[in-house]
């Protein structure tokens, strides 16, 4: 009788298996919609992606890869508030409110509860705002000058 493996690599193949699925279905879904054209970029990012993550859960499987000793519920814990808001701004924000207007209040948010600095400091309050203007100009500048991406429109933008 074979030992079972640790709990952290039980941890890391289901993990790396729910990345693979999404990466799956994101893949897929960049090919099945239209206009064709507007998906050039997202069909090259999902297909890279989608690349890594078949070598990851490949390398999780076959036990190349340290896995660590898993996620505490501790630190998922810490996560949760940062998922929710990603899960919210992927599955509703992004398409109603408008990408650049989503993501800039998703970031904001993110960054809000997960810097270190006071809540209660008027200052920290500015850098973050100065910084989530920075990196959504950033952001314009690369999907829409650069890449030239068509980004969901909504009711604000």
């Amino acid at each position: 009788m074979s030992a079972s493996p640790p709990t952290s690599t039980v941890q890391h193949i289901v993990m790396t298996g729910i990345v693979l699925v999404v990466a799956i279905i994101v893949t897929w879904l960049s090919y099945t919609q239209t206009p064709v054209e507007a998906f050039l970029f997202p069909q090259l990012i999902s297909v890279f992606f989608l690349g890594l993550a078949l070598w990851t859960f490949a390398s999780a499987v076959l036990r190349l890869s340290r896995a660590g000793e898993g996620i505490e519920f501790a630190a998922i814990k810490n996560l949760a508030p940062g998922l929710a808001i990603l899960l919210v701004y992927v599955f509703w924000m992004a398409k109603a409110m408008g990408f650049y207007a989503a993501s800039t209040l998703a970031f904001f948010l993110i960054f809000t509860i997960y810097d270190p600095s006071s809540h209660g400091a008027p200052r920290s309050w500015l850098k973050r705002l100065l910084v989530t203007a920075g990196f959504m100009a950033v952001i314009y500048c690369l999907f829409t000058l650069v890449l030239k991406v068509q980004t969901p429109r909504g009711w604000l933008i």
